[in-house]
């Protein structure tokens, strides 16, 4: 597994982050909407929409799995923001190099797939991602 760098507007991409306050807030119909259309589109059992901190990984709407954050080191997300114009797909995470160690790989749920899309701030800061 090879842990994530930091993106090399850090600093900015937090404080974008911040001034949108919606880091620890409720869920939302509209997000959970957003989820389970991506879950219907992909064809997955699971999907987020989850939003990068300083140390974790938070979400803001999860499907298909429990739990609020997750740490950043082991967030396949951490890494989709780092091409905030590309999205990510990762055919098989036993055969990538960054995913293949991951807890979430090895054990519960056996993640396998996954493409995330970075979600940017007003300023092109990637924020977070819409994953399946």
């Amino acid at each position: 597994m090879i842990k994530p760098p930091l993106p090399a507007n850090e600093a900015e991409r937090l404080a974008a982050l911040q001034r949108y306050r919606i880091l620890d807030t409720a869920r939302e119909q509209d997000f959970e909407d957003l989820v389970s259309i991506a879950r219907t589109l992909c064809g997955t059992s699971m999907g987020a929409v989850t939003l990068i901190d300083r140390d974790r990984q938070w979400f803001k709407s999860l499907q298909g799995l429990e739990g609020e954050q997750t740490a950043r080191d082991d967030a396949f997300c951490a890494h989709a923001i780092l091409q905030p114009g590309q999205l990510t797909v990762v055919p098989d995470a036993r055969l990538d190099a960054r995913f293949c160690g991951n807890p979430a790989v090895v054990g519960d749920p056996h993640i396998r797939f996954y493409a995330g899309a970075p979600l940017l701030s007003s300023e092109g800061h990637p924020l977070g991602t819409l994953c399946v």
